[in-house]
């Protein structure tokens, strides 16, 4: 049996999920709906609600704009933690790398990343993305999507409730998995299609700069045996401070160049860098 949580932002999912649910599961299951369309919840918090109600010592954590075409996916899970009891986690999309430097999880090279999913945009056709798979059905990652989280419940493990809002929850329970010593798995042998994508606002700056200041003892981490490329490092710092200056968050651009400075202290992008912020204090 799996118990599948679903923080909804209506009352109740829609008909066709459940549906779909239940005709692709493939196994005993429970379905736990958060409802918070009044918006009296984050996402840690509402999905810490769910492990709470939960009875099965298999989580699964859903989107609620998905559709499941692999039948038999609850098995399939169940399959996978019988079968290595060092994983703690499985998806359908993640990186075998993350940076030390705040950023989301797909923010490293394309061969770094692992992904089999059916994904909408609002501007162009729906695209498939199956990469990463080409030695095995299971590649270990470091970190996964939020779309689709299956989790080996474990009583020392939760979503952080110190952080707030919508964002980063799927880099928080990567990585308490990570500090716990457990595998993360992408598998290609469930497929879902996502009918919306993500948004990298103003509350996702605060709240993955907030993440990674809790995990920066544990940071960076890869299963790679070649360390995590420098320049991807600074990268990675450019692309937050400049995400963080859009928003004038001043203080979170400042504390990351201060790490990029002591990274790369000859980079042209440290004159840019502060004519930005000179700008940002006289608007």
């Amino acid at each position: 049996m799996i118990s599948i949580i679903i923080c909804c932002r209506t009352q109740t999912i829609s008909k066709d999920l459940s549906e779909n649910i239940k005709k692709t599961v493939g196994c005993d299951y429970e379905l736990i709906i958060i409802d918070n369309s009044d918006n009296r919840f984050s996402i840690f918090e509402a999905y810490n609600k769910g492990i709470y109600q939960s009875t099965s010592p298999y989580l699964c954590f859903l989107h609620d704009d998905i559709k499941i075409y692999s039948v038999g996916w609850g098995n399939t899970i169940i399959r996978l933690f019988n079968e290595n009891q060092k994983i703690g986690l499985i998806g359908v999309a993640g990186s075998k790398i993350k940076t030390k430097m705040p950023s989301a999880w797909w923010d490293c090279p394309e061969d770094q990343k692992v992904i089999n999913i059916i994904q909408h945009f609002p501007n162009k056709q729906k695209e498939k993305w199956k990469f990463g798979f080409e030695n095995s059905q299971n590649i270990e990652v470091v970190t996964i999507d939020g779309v689709f989280m299956a989790l080996r419940k474990d009583q020392r493990i939760c979503f952080n409730t110190k952080i707030s809002g919508f964002h980063n929850y799927d880099l928080n329970i990567s990585l308490e998995y990570k500090r716990y010593g457990y595998q993360i798995m992408v598998t290609n042998e469930i497929l879902l299609e996502h009918f919306s994508i993500g948004t990298l606002n103003e509350a996702w700056v605060d709240s993955n700069f907030q993440l990674h200041s809790f995990y920066k003892n544990i940071l960076p981490l890869s299963i790679l045996k070649s360390k995590i490329n420098k320049e991807i490092e600074i990268t990675n710092a450019i692309r937050f401070i400049n995400q963080s200056l859009k928003f004038k968050k001043n203080k979170l651009a400042y504390s990351t160049w201060r790490k990029l400075f002591l990274l790369n202290p000859g980079s042209k992008y440290h004159i840019q860098f502060w004519k930005t912020m000179l700008k940002n204090r006289i608007c």
